[in-house]
C-alpha cells in the first residue's frame, strides 16, 4: 500500500546521492580551506618545538645524570681515601698502644726481678746471720 508521502525508490536514490554529493563537496571545500592549511602548518610547528623541546630536556638530563654519576665517583675516592687514612690512624695507635704495653710490662718485669733480687739478697743477709 502506497501513500502520496512516501517517496518511491527512484526518490529515495536520488535524495541520498544528492547528500552524498554535498558532503563531499563539504569535505572539499574544507580540503581546499587555507585555513586548514595555515592550522595545519602551526600544529607542524607545535609538534617540530615540542620534539626539539624534550630531546632538550633528554641533554639536559643526561648531563645531569654524567655529573652525579661524576660526583657518586668522587665521593666514592674520597670515603676511600678517609677510609685509609682512618685505618692507617687506628693501626699506627695500635703499633703505639702495643708499644707502651710492652714497655709497661717491661718496667713491671723490672719491678718484679728487683724485688726478688731485693728478696734473695735479705734472704741470704738473714742466713749468714
Amino acid at each position: 500500500m502506497s501513500s502520496f508521502l512516501e517517496p518511491d525508490l527512484r526518490q529515495r536514490r536520488n535524495t541520498a546521492a544528492a547528500a552524498k554529493k554535498a558532503t563531499l563537496d563539504k569535505i572539499r571545500a574544507l580540503a581546499n580551506d587555507p585555513a586548514l592549511e595555515a592550522r595545519r602548518a602551526e600544529r607542524e610547528a607545535i609538534i617540530k618545538a615540542r620534539v626539539a623541546r624534550e630531546a632538550e630536556r633528554e641533554a639536559v638530563k643526561k648531563a645531569r645524570e654524567a655529573e652525579l654519576a661524576a660526583q657518586a665517583a668522587r665521593d666514592l675516592e674520597l670515603a676511600k681515601q678517609a677510609e685509609a687514612k682512618v685505618k692507617a690512624e687506628e693501626e699506627q695507635l695500635k703499633a703505639e698502644l702495643e708499644a707502651a704495653d710492652a714497655a709497661l710490662k717491661a718496667e713491671q718485669k723490672a719491678a718484679r726481678d728487683r724485688r726478688y733480687a731485693e728478696r734473695k739478697a735479705a734472704k741470704k743477709e738473714r742466713r749468714k746471720g
